[in-house]
C-alpha cells in the first residue's frame, strides 16, 4: 500500500501576501489542490497525508472541502520544522505498513505524472529514489572559482521511499544537515537512486513563481 505526505507549511512571506503560497489561485484552482490532484491523477488509490500547520487548517476545509467531494485524505499537523512536519506524517502511517511512501512539497504542483511513476518504481526496486535536473547555468563558487555543472544537479520532489526504510531514517535526532528526506535516509547509511525530474516542476516561492505558474496551467 502506497503513500504520499505532502508538506504545506508556508506563510507566503517572500510572496508578499497575506494569504500562505499554498492557498493562492492558479487558475482558478488553489496551488495545494492542484498538487494533490496530481497524485490523485497518478494513482486515485494513492494514502494521501496532507501536513498543515495547524491554524491553517479550518481555512483549508473551507477552501477546498474534499471530503464533500467525496475525496478521501488525512490531516497531520505541521511542526516546528520540514523534519518534523514530515516526522507527523510518518506517525499516521501504520508502523508495520509495507511499500512506497513519497514525501512531495506542496507547492510543486506540476510534477508529471510519469515522474511520479518513475519514482515509485524506482523506490520500490532500489528503496530510495528522488527526481532532479541538470544545472543549465553557470556555477560560481563564492570564493571566486567556477564550478563543473555537469558534476551537479537540481533536485525535485517527489522524494520516494520504502515506508519502513523512511520511518528508521526519522526516528534520528534532527540536524541542520537535513534539508530534505533524502539527506535524512542518506544520514542513516542509505544511497540515493536519481530518477530524471521535469523542468515545470517548479516550486512555487515568488510572485514570478505565480506568473510562471499560470503560463504553466494555460
Amino acid at each position: 500500500m502506497d503513500y504520499v505526505i505532502i508538506v504545506a507549511g508556508g506563510k507566503g512571506l517572500r510572496m508578499g501576501s497575506p494569504l500562505p503560497k499554498q492557498f493562492l489561485p492558479v487558475g482558478g484552482m488553489p496551488v495545494l489542490w492542484r498538487t494533490i490532484m496530481r497524485f490523485h491523477e497518478y494513482n486515485p488509490l494513492l494514502n494521501i497525508i496532507v501536513v498543515l500547520p495547524e491554524d491553517q487548517q479550518e481555512f483549508w476545509h473551507s477552501l477546498c472541502p474534499m471530503e464533500e467531494m467525496g475525496f478521501s485524505y488525512q490531516l497531520a499537523n505541521g511542526g516546528t520544522t520540514r523534519f518534523h512536519s514530515v516526522k507527523n506524517g510518518l506517525d499516521l502511517i501504520p508502523d508495520d505498513a509495507q511499500g512506497v511512501v513519497s514525501v512531495h512539497d506542496g507547492v510543486r504542483p506540476f510534477p508529471a505524472v510519469s515522474v511520479i511513476r518513475d519514482c515509485y518504481e524506482t523506490a520500490r526496486r532500489t528503496g530510495a529514489a528522488i527526481p532532479v535536473i541538470p544545472v543549465i547555468e553557470t556555477l560560481r563558487h563564492v570564493n571566486g572559482t567556477t564550478v563543473p555543472r555537469g558534476d551537479y544537479r537540481l533536485v525535485q520532489t517527489p522524494q520516494a521511499f520504502d515506508i519502513q526504510l523512511l520511518k528508521a531514517a526519522y526516528r534520528q535526532d534532527y540536524t541542520d544537515a537535513f534539508t530534505d528526506d533524502a539527506s535524512v535516509v542518506e544520514h542513516a547509511g542509505h544511497s540515493i537512486t536519481l530518477v530524471e525530474g521535469n523542468r515545470e516542476n517548479i516550486k512555487i516561492t515568488t510572485p514570478f513563481d505565480m506568473k510562471v505558474a499560470d503560463i504553466l496551467v494555460k
